[in-house]
């Protein structure tokens, strides 16, 4: 699909997939993500979520089946399709000893752009993600996380691309530098038009960025649609208990499947799902005061994104997680 400037921002997977010997690290994925568009891609560690990356940018090779990114043959126009997007994997690698602008003028420079150019360009980019009033002296490896990445993004949008894929780029962020890029990120879907392929561990970062959602799960999409949809899949309220342990949130679950068949447990919480969660709530009680269970606390919300992703894959989310290329095996063949 074409935007505004008739420029192909899509991104599209047929079949795709990938195996590392018997492991289908990505089983059979189809995806389609119209141009223009904030793209979230949420899996559990070890889901498939880095291998489909890093075939989407021509890092891996698939097994089998096909994608297209900005309308080019991942591995038959891997140049243009590299031309074509920016990348900000999740390790942050900056050479510490650079200042921005000169990491900023290096990378412009590879893509041949002159020199005087290329000195414009890292001004500009310096203003695009706020490090404009930083001290030009200061080297990136005195940044802070969240400086660092800001920079990271700037250095993959040197050359102007249409299509943007971020790697889980606020994790171990604080909360102000993690608001921060999302202001930024949508600031550049915005005003450019440019599709953004983010990958995360932040549901909440999910829901308030993507358009779309897919959530992959042993390789597979497991779910698919826009927030609102995937919360309505899961029920109109949710019963959130406590408990004052595992053991007895345990208990709980068996003994109210009787009258709450949709449940799920996490821990020391028991969530369960109901057209109209009030109506419920006096048999809830009930219930569990014959099984002789003590309710440590009751709590009435509307479905989120965790009840989505607990459903979908049976596991929360884990957030401060590094996972880098856990579902990339050692030794796998990359493309040079």
């Amino acid at each position: 699909m074409s935007d505004r400037d008739g420029a192909d921002r899509s991104i599209t997977a047929e079949a795709l997939r990938r195996d590392f010997g018997k492991l289908h690290a990505v089983d059979g994925v189809d995806l389609e993500v119209p141009g223009g568009q904030i793209f979230g891609f949420l899996g559990p560690n070890g889901a498939g979520k880095s291998t489909l990356v890093k075939i989407l940018t021509t890092i891996l090779n698939p097994t089998s089946g096909r994608a297209s990114v900005g309308g080019y043959d991942v591995q038959r126009q891997g140049g243009k399709v590299r031309e074509a997007i920016g990348v900000a994997l999740q390790d942050v690698g900056l050479d510490p000893l650079m200042t921005a602008r000169e990491l900023l003028m290096l990378q412009t420079e590879l893509f041949g752009t002159p020199r005087d150019e290329a000195r414009k360009t890292a001004e500009r980019l310096l203003v695009t993600v706020g490090l404009d009033d930083v001290d030009p002296k200061k080297r990136a490896g005195a940044y802070s996380g969240g400086m660092k990445r800001r920079l990271d993004l700037a250095l993959a949008l040197v050359h102007d691309p249409r299509i943007l894929f971020l790697d889980e780029p606020t994790t171990g962020l604080d909360p102000a530098s993690r608001a921060a890029i999302w202001e930024e990120v949508r600031r550049l879907n915005d005003d450019f038009g440019m599709t953004i392929f983010l990958t995360t561990q932040y549901l909440e970062e999910a829901d308030r960025l993507a358009d779309q959602i897919a959530i992959i799960n042993k390789g597979t999409i497991v779910a698919q649609g826009t927030p609102e949809e995937l919360k309505r899949q899961v029920g109109d309220e949710v019963v959130e208990l406590q408990f004052g342990s595992s053991d007895d949130a345990e208990r709980a679950q068996d003994a109210l499947a009787p009258v709450a068949p949709n449940r799920q447990r996490s821990n020391r919480e028991l969530r369960l799902y109901f057209g109209r969660a009030a109506e419920n709530v006096p048999e809830l009680v009930r219930v569990l005061d014959g099984a002789g269970i003590s309710l440590q606390g009751l709590t009435i919300e509307q479905p989120s994104l965790d009840d989505v992703f607990l459903r979908v894959t049976g596991e929360a989310l884990e957030h401060e997680v590094d996972e880098g290329a856990d579902d990339v095996p050692a030794g796998a063949e990359v493309r040079s």
